[in-house]
């Protein structure tokens, strides 16, 4: 006798008699991942106290002169400014690799406002006085050529102009001729030079600081439009529980509004290439063939030809079909997925708190993205001062490491008599240097698992209280008092070993996506083809199962949330059960998609024109009100991608609504039967859509 074939994707389930709704009475899930999580936490909090012992912010804040002293601070505090004292030395490519002018820098308290050079000025005590403010030290009574040779003081000195707290010459234009200080030329203590000199060196100076600038004053646009950015945020919150509320009654007339528009925008398609098809009967050339005519690279030489446009009319034509027979054979299944939609908006009704979880989920992911950026700063400035020989000729010794209170007798300077020891950046050769780059990978990783903790968290939550919605028999008097503080308490007390065992999964994928487009941005200037495809091709595999992996770790998170089983088992279970209803799935998740889609690109729409006419100035009503600002695409910006992540927020509490109502639908039709002893728990309309009802008793 033959055994009898187990179904390919498990068994369906069975009625369960005590089943009422998310299992109350369950046991702690994947306790290892747990205990793997909390040591990962307490190791992350330990390379944090790391960082923020060794490292430095004012790297990266505050100009460096040459011997690795920060401008206006400690004992510079008065000199906020960084002197350079031959700036065409600048325009050395090094500056651009190093990020330090090859040229000796002091802070001073301001920029010279006029032209001299040392020798005239030693002579005049006047000129002398404020001549020798920037001068590394005083140099006493030595001479000119002993000053430059030690290089105590600059050869000459520029009438300048402060500018991301580095002076920079003060230069002009009289025609098309380039000026400094009024003058076409200047003295650099050996001979006359033109002003354009400069130019190529201040432009190298600044390529790698200018972006400071630019940040103040973006900054400066938030300090006097940041009031106006709410405003328009809350509005955006207000749009969002509209648009919410509407679909409850609409979301019916939006999506056959959709699949109407886009029948009918095929259908001009093929009307329009059959209008051309037919125009250009006539026209000289237009008869010729695609195999005659051969690749082209000027893609618009095919549209001349008839057989194109015949082409896009069979290829319109069979999309049509397509369309319709998917409208004809799945009409039911999008009347169910309409259903499931307005049904997540009463289930919001009765859970309301729900919509503002995501001001919790934010919360905590802000936590984790200052606690990030904060760590990797403090790692990145927590190296020491890095000193290398700069010479004005051709050195054997040119770049190498150097001591600078050493540097004066050293064999390098006999070798070298016109070489300095300058500080060139920051670096180090202590072990914890060695491996600064091993920490930034582990607080990368550890911001991928957190950041993905903190989002499994939430959507374990909200999957916990809409299922006590659908699962009551008599709502609301049949659900928790709180049910979303009673989901998060269970999630948080039973299963974070399960919310990281996903986190973490999903992390590591992340984590090769980030190696992977690092390889390729090194890889940009190589010229292997084979290389390149075949990292694009991993590219795209990993994009795909990390798509994969979340919409997996999404049903597996509300089958935890209902079951309390362990995150394998509840993957399991739940790929099953929606690979037994695989058709319900892709048109209930396209049709969602879509619908919140729109809501998204309407609601960023509306308030992104709102804050356009508003901030632009471009409408004389809010000409009065609109602040001065230095950049108007500034605050415009910071609404229009506020208004997407507060849409976003809400809807994605829509979406894991629907999600969560999907999945216990599909298991209501398994479990149950409409009998008096095993009725359906979905609303009267699903019932209406599938022809089903509960029998009276």
């Amino acid at each position: 006798m033959d055994m009898e074939e187990k179904p390919k994707y498990g068994e369906p389930k069975k009625f369960d008699p005590t089943f009422k709704g998310p299992i109350q009475n369950r046991g702690c899930t994947d306790i290892i991942c747990c205990i793997f999580f909390i040591v990962a936490i307490v190791g992350y909090v330990a390379v944090g106290i790391l960082a923020w012992t060794h490292g430095d912010p004012r790297k990266v804040i505050y100009p460096t002169d040459s011997m690795g002293q920060y401008c206006g601070q400690g004992n510079l505090e008065k000199q906020p400014l960084l002197f350079y004292y031959n700036m065409m030395k600048c325009a050395s490519p090094m500056v651009l690799l190093e990020f330090q002018c090859p040229t000796p820098q002091v802070c001073v308290e301001k920029c010279p406002n006029r032209t001299m050079t040392l020798v005239k000025a030693i002579v005049s005590p006047t000129d002398w006085k404020d001549y020798k403010v920037y001068c590394r030290e005083d140099p006493g009574t030595k001479s000119v050529p002993q000053i430059l040779r030690e290089k105590l003081c600059p050869a000459y000195l520029i009438s300048s102009k402060p500018f991301l707290q580095r002076c920079f010459p003060s230069l002009g234009k009289k025609g098309e001729v380039i000026t400094v200080g009024d003058q076409e030329t200047f003295n650099d203590g050996d001979k006359i030079r033109d002003a354009k000199d400069l130019v190529a060196g201040m432009k190298n100076a600044t390529i790698v600081m200018e972006g400071r600038q630019v940040a103040m004053k973006i900054f400066e646009d938030y300090t006097k439009s940041w009031y106006w950015i709410l405003i328009c945020l809350l509005i955006a919150v207000v749009l969002s529980l509209i648009f919410i509320v509407l679909l409850r009654y609409l979301a019916g007339i939006m999506v056959w509004v959709m699949i109407i528009m886009v029948i009918a925008v095929v259908a001009y398609g093929i009307v329009h290439c059959s209008i051309k098809y037919v125009n250009m009967k006539e026209s000289p050339g237009s008869n010729i063939t695609l195999q005659q005519l051969g690749f082209q690279p000027d893609f618009s030489v095919y549209l001349h030809i008839r057989q194109t446009w015949l082409a896009f009319i069979i290829i319109l034509a069979i999309v049509e079909v397509i369309i319709l027979l998917l409208l004809i054979f799945l009409r039911n299944r999008i009347r169910i997925a309409v259903e499931l939609i307005k049904e997540a908006s009463r289930a919001i009704g009765f859970v309301m708190s729900s919509l503002f979880y995501p001001i919790f989920t934010f919360f905590l992911l802000t936590i984790v993205i200052a606690y990030w950026g904060v760590t990797a700063v403090f790692l990145s400035t927590s190296s020491e001062p890095v000193y290398k020989v700069f010479n004005e000729t051709d050195c054997p010794h040119s770049r190498q490491t150097c001591i600078p209170e050493n540097f004066t007798l050293s064999e390098m300077k006999r070798d070298c008599p016109r070489s300095e020891c300058l500080f060139a950046f920051y670096g180090g050769e202590t072990p914890y240097h060695k491996y600064l780059i091993v920490l930034q990978f582990y607080n990368v990783f550890l911001f991928f698992w957190c950041a993905n903790f903190v989002t499994a968290l939430g959507q374990m939550t909200l999957a916990g209280a809409f299922a006590s919605y659908y699962w009551a028999l008599n709502k609301p008097s049949d659900m928790p008092a709180f049910p979303l503080c009673a989901s998060l308490g269970r999630s948080l007390r039973y299963h974070t070993g399960s919310l990281a065992f996903g986190s973490l999964i999903l992390a590591i994928v992340q984590i090769i996506r980030v190696l992977l487009e690092y390889i390729d941005h090194k890889l940009k200037g190589a010229e292997n083809k084979f290389a390149k495809f075949l990292l694009c091709c991993l590219k795209c595999c990993f994009w795909c199962l990390e798509k994969f992996i979340k919409f997996m770790n999404r049903n597996a998170y509300i089958m935890v949330a209902i079951y309390g089983k362990n995150f394998c088992r509840s993957a399991r279970d739940a790929f099953f059960l929606l690979m037994r209803n695989v058709i319900r799935v892709v048109v209930l998740d396209k049709v969602t998609d879509f619908i919140l889609f729109l809501g998204k690109l309407l609601i960023v729409g509306l308030v992104g024109i709102f804050a356009f006419f508003f901030f632009s100035g471009q409408t004389d009503a809010f000409k009065g009100a609109a602040p001065s600002l230095h950049y108007y695409w500034v605050p415009i910006l910071t609404v229009l991608v506020g208004s997407y992540l507060i849409a976003h927020g809400f809807f994605s509490v829509y979406a894991m609504c629907v999600d969560t109502l999907f999945l216990c639908f599909l298991e209501d039709l398994e479990r149950n039967d409409g009998s008096p002893e095993r009725p359906y728990l979905m609303s009267d309309n699903l019932l209406n859509v599938l022809k089903k009802k509960n029998q009276a008793n």
